[in-house]
C-alpha cells in the first residue's frame, strides 16, 4: 500500500448494549468507539448498562436538522448590501429552484445574512439528505452565489465562504441557529441504580454539574457550552463511522442538565451541532461499512432516515459517556484510580501480546 493511502490504526471496540427510544429510533445496539484512551469504553458502557435498566432507555429527540454555508460579498456601500439582502429574502423560491438543479438531495431551507460596513454575509441554510452535506452545500452556495452577482447590481465576490457558517470552529452562531443535527437526549435513572451502578447520589451529580460544568465553563469563558467531555465520545464515535474528525470542535458544544427528582436523577445532554452522515467521503472504507451497516444505517429508507438515525445514537452514546464521568467525578480518586488501573491492564495486555 503506498504512503498516499495508508490508513492509521486507531483501536476501537462496540461497547454496551445502550437502549435509545424517541422520535427517531426505537432501538438497543451496541457502539464502536475509536480511541487511545482506553477508559472511555467502560466509562461509557457503564452508561449504557443504566440505559438498559430504565424502561424508555435514552430517549433521544431529534429537534431540527440543516446544514450551512456562507458567502461573503463586497458591495459599494451599506444601503446597497442591504437592498441586495432584500432582493434575496425576496426572492428565495427562485433561489430554491437554483439548488435543486446542483443536486437530487439538497433542498435550500433558510436564509439568514449580516452587514458589517459594506459586506454582506449570506447564511444558507441545507437539508442534505443522508449526508453530512459539507461538500453538498458549499457547490449549492457556489451556483447561487453567482447567480446573485448576476442578478444584484453593486455587488462583488468576496468569498465562498465568509466564516459566518460556522466550519469547525467554536462559536455562538451555530449553537443559536444549529448547524447538523440538534439532538437532545435524556435519561430518568431511578435512585437505586444511581446508587447501585453510578456509586453516587442525585444531588450529588446536580451539584457537580452546576459547578463544574456550568459554573466552571462559565469562568473560563466557554462558548455556548457546559459539558464535562462531549468530545471524547463524539470523536471515538466519528472515526469509527467514517466522520470528518474535525466537525469535534463544533459538535462538542452543548449542554449537559442534572436534576435531583426525589432521588431520582434526571440527565440530560443537548447537542446542537452534531454534524454526521452514512454517505460521503470516509464512507467507502470496508469497517466503516461494517460499522454502519451494523448500526442499522445502510437500510433502505426515505433519504435523511438513516443519518438521523445515526445522529441520535451518537448523541446517546455522549450521554453514557457523560453520566459515567461526572458520577466518577463524585467520589474522590475515583476518575485517576480507574485511569491508572484500565490504562495498566491495556499496557499489560499488549506487553503479553
Amino acid at each position: 500500500m503506498s504512503e498516499a493511502h495508508a490508513i492509521a490504526g486507531v483501536p476501537m471496540k462496540w461497547v454496551g448494549p445502550l437502549r435509545i427510544s424517541g422520535n427517531i429510533a426505537d432501538t438497543e445496539t451496541h457502539v464502536p468507539l475509536a480511541t487511545y484512551e482506553s477508559p472511555l469504553w467502560p466509562s461509557v458502557g457503564r452508561g449504557a448498562k443504566v440505559s438498559m435498566l430504565t424502561e424508555a432507555g435514552i430517549v433521544a429527540t431529534l429537534v431540527d436538522e440543516r446544514m450551512t454555508r456562507s458567502v461573503l460579498v463586497e458591495a459599494t456601500d451599506a444601503a446597497t448590501a442591504h437592498r441586495a439582502a432584500q432582493t434575496i429574502e425576496t426572492n428565495i423560491d427562485e433561489l430554491r429552484d437554483i439548488v435543486r438543479g446542483c443536486s437530487r438531495f439538497a433542498r435550500l431551507i433558510g436564509i439568514r445574512h449580516e452587514i458589517t460596513a459594506n459586506l454582506l454575509f449570506i447564511r444558507f441554510e441545507f437539508a442534505t439528505g443522508d449526508a453530512s452535506g459539507h461538500n453538498m452545500a458549499t457547490l449549492a452556495s457556489d451556483a447561487l452565489l453567482k447567480h446573485l452577482l448576476h442578478t444584484i447590481p453593486g455587488i462583488s465576490y468576496g468569498s465562498i465562504s465568509g466564516n459566518y457558517c460556522t466550519d469547525k470552529k467554536a462559536t455562538a452562531i451555530n449553537g443559536i441557529l444549529g448547524r447538523g443535527k440538534n439532538v437532545v437526549t435524556e435519561l430518568l435513572i431511578p435512585r437505586q441504580i444511581v446508587t447501585d451502578v453510578l456509586h453516587t447520589t442525585a444531588a450529588k451529580v446536580v451539584e457537580l454539574n452546576i459547578r463544574k460544568n456550568l459554573l466552571g465553563t462559565l469562568l473560563a469563558g466557554g462558548i455556548r457550552s457546559a459539558n464535562a467531555h462531549f468530545a471524547n465520545m463524539l470523536l471515538g464515535f466519528y472515526l469509527a463511522t467514517g466522520q470528518d474528525a474535525a466537525n469535534i470542535v463544533e459538535g462538542s458544544q452543548g449542554v449537559t442538565m442534572a436534576e435531583d427528582r426525589d432521588g431520582d436523577l434526571y440527565f440530560s445532554c443537548t447537542l446542537p451541532n452534531l454534524i454526521v452522515g452514512t454517505v460521503g467521503n470516509g464512507k467507502g472504507l470496508g469497517f466503516v461499512e461494517t460499522n454502519l451497516t451494523r448500526l442499522g444505517c445502510r437500510t433502505e429508507a426515505e433519504p435523511g432516515h438513516n443519518a438521523r438515525r445515526l445522529a441520535v445514537i451518537a448523541a446517546a452514546t455522549v450521554l453514557c459517556g457523560e453520566l459515567s464521568l461526572l458520577a466518577a467525578q463524585t467520589n474522590p480518586g475515583e476518575l485517576m484510580r480507574a485511569h491508572i488501573q484500565l490504562e495498566r491492564d491495556n499496557t499489560t495486555a499488549k506487553v503479553g501480546a
